[in-house]
């Protein structure tokens, strides 16, 4: 996910490491909040990640509650399993008064809560006396907004900005507006309950006093204002709090349930379920869109829905369907240089912030990307085996076929039967595949390939897209089409393997240049060509010990590149790191190729990671050093927790193990050579929709096999197993 060159998504400041200072998300609609460890938006926030952002600018960039001006001491911190609710336990330090203690370390205890709804963010600070005399005291809330866009955040430079107005304040409220070089006019409303004793544009500040065991709530509501939108009075907090609280239960859609008996197994799917459910987002007519992750990330990424779709498809179709509706409704219509956007294609990403708005970047609704496309096709033939909607598959037929278009015209532009990418605008992305810096695609020297590029993922996606599209075409009767589309796909693969594969690597090539001359670097690409079925039975073996060699496989997971490779950096973001969707991915192509340890392997790997990460997430990504005796991984300095395609990648990863695949149209759950690793004595599935159906079963491992049983099931469904 990247927005260009010098303009590069991956070209994120790093003043201080964000995996470090213990971070508190929250996300609704588009509006999503980063705090530190204690509630605060810190003077760290201010050139790193933290603030509260909406429509792609960061509303308030510093906030901070004191008691008698000094930072109370931190408790506890935590966020709810749902990520709803933020709570935080803190207390005071010994605060003096002409050298003497005036107030004892842990006499007050301060309780604050915060959430998210509809724009606003709602906290709440309960304060208690727990001393043994009665306390004054004074507590102070601190404030700042630089009304920065996402891409300033992230450490671009621009040459104006818009201009900050006058604050407006009443006796509990106070506005501080900003208007940008867009001509939108924004503003960060903060009223406060009850009515401070001082409020001014730096502060509001209350005072306090408490007999023993009194207690006090203050509250505080921080409004993002945009003048495209209605300026609406909010709700009270407890109303606020009840109505996001029920939207939350019903986000659950058609989600199976899935157990286990392994505890922190049990804990890393609760919070990847939970982290979805965040960022699924409502857009225009009810359809649910997962935003790729937070911060840098929070809108709407064509590759990365997908990929999460796709990775979620067995345990929640519902994802798939709003990712094609999303998708099909914004295909490329007409050729725009500027957009990198040609008929038939398939969004890259959209943005709403100041710099879009304004033409300083083009990514109010951008195109580049070479593997949106196919992707978009697999999915939804994949999405018509799961689902049995026919109906849904004769209405996005026609944007299959553009997208097929697509692919055989403005995606093989020289008509070598590859699909090749090149920006067009000096602002656009210029490796235009999932891993999309600019340093992430070169030659064995370490030179960097050249565009037009051919990449080898690509093509694999484009035979399993038509593949698919084959599938499609035969269910709703087009029996010609799918004839051609098959016959394509086998021409495509004879070709792939005689342009890509390499036997000195061994594997296959990252890349073509614009010479056509490969790519020889050893790379985790590779291993999305056994995803794609592209691979030949004899590659696949060769590749499947490669990539579980030492070279690549650091403990934690697989690399993005192999140790040795020229620009390899275990600290980099494409060359070496480890990312979860990347190894999910691989994992299915190891099962669909039949090796089943290698699968449990990766699963393994990654949830033994996840026990050092912060609330059990898998992050974006992480640092590719060797695993360590009694040290956990290394983490990325500025990735982003939670991120879609990494929370997904737990399902896709035992939908692997298990060899797992629903047949919607006949009924019909089959496991292929079922495998669970040691960690997992059983799973257990229940109100598994499968056609007009639902299924509740177990796996259960005993030595060298996996049991499958059926402990309930409603429909005429049929339940195969193939060892």
């Amino acid at each position: 996910m990247t927005a260009g060159d010098h303009h590069n998504d991956t070209n994120v400041l790093v003043t201080s490491a964000m995996a470090a200072h213990g971070s508190r998300t929250v996300k609704h609609a588009n509006t999503f909040a980063v705090f530190d460890g204690t509630g605060d938006i810190s003077a760290f926030g201010a050139s790193g990640d933290q603030g509260i952002y909406h429509n792609g600018t960061r509303f308030l960039s510093h906030y901070a509650f004191l008691i008698e001006a000094v930072r109370p001491l931190l408790l506890s911190s935590d966020i709810t399993r749902d990520n709803h609710l933020v709570a935080v336990d803190l207390t005071n330090p010994d605060i003096m008064s002409d050298g003497q203690i005036k107030i004892h370390r842990g006499d007050i205890h301060i309780f604050r809560s915060k959430f998210l709804w509809q724009g606003h963010c709602y906290e709440k600070y309960r304060i208690k006396n727990y001393g043994i005399t009665r306390l004054d005291f004074e507590v102070c809330v601190t404030f700042g907004c630089d009304f920065a866009d996402i891409f300033e955040v992230r450490g671009m430079v621009r040459g104006r900005r818009g201009r900050m107005g006058t604050a407006l304040i009443t006796d509990r409220t106070i506005d501080l507006p900003y208007e940008g070089i867009d001509g939108l006019k924004r503003a960060t409303r903060i009223e406060f309950s009850p009515v401070p004793m001082l409020l001014n544009e730096q502060q509001a500040v209350f005072s306090i006093s408490l007999d023993v065991a009194e207690e006090i709530e203050i509250g505080a509501i921080v409004a993002c204002i945009l003048d495209s939108a209605k300026d609406k009075q909010p709700c009270s907090g407890a109303a606020a709090y009840d109505e996001s609280s029920r939207l939350l239960k019903m986000a659950r859609g058609r989600e199976c349930d899935i157990s286990t008996s392994n505890d922190q197994f049990n804990t890393l799917l609760e919070r990847a379920i939970s982290d979805l459910r965040m960022l699924l987002t409502e857009e225009e007519n009810g359809v649910l869109y997962p935003y790729a992750g937070i911060p840098w990330f929070c809108t709407p990424f064509g590759r990365d829905g997908l990929i999460t779709a796709l990775e979620t498809l067995w345990f929640n179709a519902d994802i798939a369907r709003g990712v094609l509706e999303y998708l099909a409704a914004r295909q490329a219509k007409s050729d725009n240089v500027r957009q990198d956007a040609e008929p038939g294609k398939i969004l890259h990403e959209i943005r709403m912030g100041e710099m879009t708005n304004a033409g300083e970047l083009p990514f109010a609704k951008y195109y580049g990307s070479a593997d949106a496309t196919p992707l978009f096709i697999l999915l939804a033939g994949r999405y018509l085996q799961r689902s049995g909607d026919t109906s849904f598959a004769r209405r996005l037929w026609p944007h299959i076929e553009r997208a097929l278009h697509w692919i055989d015209t403005y995606g093989d532009r020289d008509g070598d039967g590859f699909v090749e990418y090149m920006r067009r605008t000096e602002h656009g992305i210029e490796n235009q595949a999932w891993k999309d810096s600019n340093d992430s695609v070169f030659h064995q020297d370490g030179m960097l390939a050249q565009a037009p590029i051919a990449i080898c993922e690509v093509q694999g996606y484009v035979y399993a897209a038509k593949r698919q599209a084959a599938f499609m075409a035969e269910h709703l009767g087009y029996i010609d089409i799918a004839g051609v589309l098959r016959h394509q796909a086998a021409d495509l693969k004879k070709k792939f393997e005689h342009h890509f594969w390499d036997p000195t690597l061994p594997g296959y090539v990252i890349a073509l240049d614009k010479d056509k001359k490969p790519c020889r670097v050893r790379s985790s690409n590779m291993g999305h060509c056994l995803f794609a079925g592209i691979a030949s039975s004899a590659g696949a073996r060769v590749i499947a010990e490669l990539l579980m060699n030492d070279v690549f496989f650091s403990g934690w997971g697989i690399r993005t590149l192999a140790q040795g490779q020229a620009r390899y950096n275990p600290m980099s973001y494409h060359n070496g790191s480890i990312w979860p969707h990347d190894n999910a991915m691989i994992a299915e192509g190891l099962a669909r190729y039949g090796f089943k340890q290698e699968t449990a392997r990766v699963l393994t790997a990654l949830c033994h990671m996840s026990r050092f990460t912060e609330l059990n997430r898998f992050p974006e990504l992480f640092c590719g050093f060797r695993q360590r005796p009694n040290q956990g991984p290394t983490l990325y300095p500025v990735a982003c927790s939670p991120q879609a395609w990494s929370a997904a990648s737990i399902f896709s990863l035992l939908q692997s193990c298990l060899g797992l695949t629903i047949q919607a149209p006949t009924a019909r759950l089959h496991f292929k050579r079922p495998y669970l690793p040691e960690e997992l004595d059983t799973v257990t599935i229940r109100n598994l929709v499968v056609g007009d159906g639902v299924v509740d079963l177990a796996a259960i491992r005993h030595a060298g096999d996996v049991g499958i049983h059926v402990i309930k099931r409603t429909g005429n469904i049929s339940v195969t197993i193939d060892k």
